[in-house]
């Protein structure tokens, strides 16, 4: 659904981001990670027709964002990091100015504008002034123009920026059920607790780089190549502890309130093994499961060049 082909973008002597290639999928949430001043933004601009490459190519359902970018606007819906300024217009006089701008016909307008303040819970707002709309209610304005035209792909700049931890939450569930509805949706942040439930593939730029790319759960297993499992016990630890620390594919054990965190070299077969054990023992046992890494995990490993 998108492909971006050794897009790189200068300006003077500085890069700002070096051959990047990336692609995809239809239906996918792709999370775009990296610090401020990474290159997130100048990439989405180059996919979203708002700046030219220096080199490089990309397509968006199947249209050249070089060679045709007419076809590429009419299939994204493309939402910037700042909201404009759209002084003594209202709400449905805002969605109703892109649905003309997308060339919606008129007859059609009235509904789609309904149906859109309804998906994002603006109704109540229907009448109110824009500038006059809270952060968090002027991001879900902003998502909800990108939806006028129905467009196959969202495009999204950081969206949740400078919103409340509820208005955040809001917006994730948002993000959610338009995935539900079959939406490609390719969304940038710095701040990773904001993609970690979301996101079905991730990728980590810094300085201009794409270090690293692919659906969530490869990368969380490129980056731990052993298995971390979270034992728990309802007493003392000591016995299950031990028992754990016998096992020949136990690399280490951390302890930790009545438990410990294993790192466990092996497959599903040896992870079963180990909880078999622990039950059959009965020593206590409450609570054994996986223990993924976290996006911060990823993102520190990554930068600090531990994984390739």
């Amino acid at each position: 659904m998108i492909e971006i082909h050794n897009f790189r973008k200068t300006y003077g002597d500085f890069v700002a981001v070096e051959n990047l290639s990336l692609k995809i999928g239809a239906g996918e949430m792709f999370g775009f990670i990296g610090p401020n001043g990474a290159g997130k933004s100048t990439t989405i601009r180059f996919l979203a027709t708002l700046l030219r490459e220096t080199t490089g190519e990309a397509t968006v359902n199947g249209h050249s964002v070089t060679g045709d970018p007419v076809a590429v606007r009419r299939s994204i819906g493309y939402m910037p990091d700042m909201f404009g300024v759209y002084d003594g217009m209202k709400v449905w006089e805002f969605l109703d100015f892109f649905a003309v701008a997308y060339e919606i016909p008129r007859a059609n307008r009235k509904a789609v504008i309904s149906d859109v303040l309804e998906l994002l819970d603006l109704t109540h707002k229907r009448d109110d002034y824009v500038n006059g709309l809270s952060r968090g209610m002027k991001q879900r304005l902003c998502l909800a123009k990108t939806l006028v035209h129905d467009p196959p792909v969202l495009i999204l700049d950081e969206p949740a920026s400078g919103l409340d931890p509820r208005a955040r939450l809001e917006v994730k569930a948002l993000l959610k059920e338009l995935r539900k509805m079959g939406k490609t949706i390719l969304i940038s942040s710095h701040i990773l607790t904001e993609l970690a439930d979301v996101c079905t593939s991730i990728g980590i730029i810094e300085r201009g780089k794409l270090l690293l790319a692919g659906p969530i759960d490869k990368v969380y297993r490129k980056i731990q190549a052993n298995r971390h499992l979270q034992v728990r016990f309802s007493g003392d630890p000591d016995p299950g502890v031990s028992l754990i620390r016998s096992d020949p594919n136990v690399r280490s054990v951390q302890m930790e309130t009545r438990g410990c965190l294993v790192e466990l070299a092996g497959d599903d077969a040896d992870v079963q093994r180990l909880l078999h054990n622990l039950v059959a023992a009965q020593v206590g046992l409450t609570s054994f499961a996986d223990k993924e890494p976290t996006l911060e995990d990823v993102f520190m490993m990554v930068t600090k060049g531990l994984v390739t």
